[in-house]
């Protein structure tokens, strides 16, 4: 089952960008995420939700200014095909409280040749020492 909030709730325990980015569908500007150059280990929580997303090993720089990974944790998000702003592409979702994170495109490295493009106002980060 789906944790469920009304507008708002995530609206007092969501900053107004991850509010936006999370609930709205919007986008933070490349390259202003405090994750897109992260290079610790450890794993990719959601910042509604704090269910696991991804993990640090399956980040890569993919140079597009945003968190980019090529797998993500298994049962952790839902894509729906989204054609917004005349483009046919995958949005990602937590599966756990239905957060927009960002999309999903096949231009990812080996082994999976997928990039998670995530939003990193999406994210909470857990370091694993």
């Amino acid at each position: 089952m789906k944790l469920q909030k009304s507008e708002n709730e995530w609206k007092e325990i969501l900053s107004p960008e991850a509010f936006y980015v999370c609930r709205q569908n919007g986008t933070e500007a490349p390259f202003s995420g405090k994750y897109y150059d992260n290079k610790s280990d450890g794993i990719y929580n959601c910042i509604c939700c704090d269910s696991p997303l991804f993990e640090s090993n399956t980040k890569f720089d993919s140079g597009t200014g945003w968190p980019s990974f090529y797998e993500s944790v298994e049962n952790a998000i839902t894509e729906i095909k989204d054609s917004t702003h005349g483009m046919r592409r995958v949005e990602v979702r937590c599966s756990s409280c239905d957060a927009h994170l960002g999309h999903i495109f096949p231009d990812g490295p080996a082994p999976t040749g997928l990039r998670y493009c995530i939003n990193s106002v999406c994210l909470n980060f857990e370091e694993v020492k």
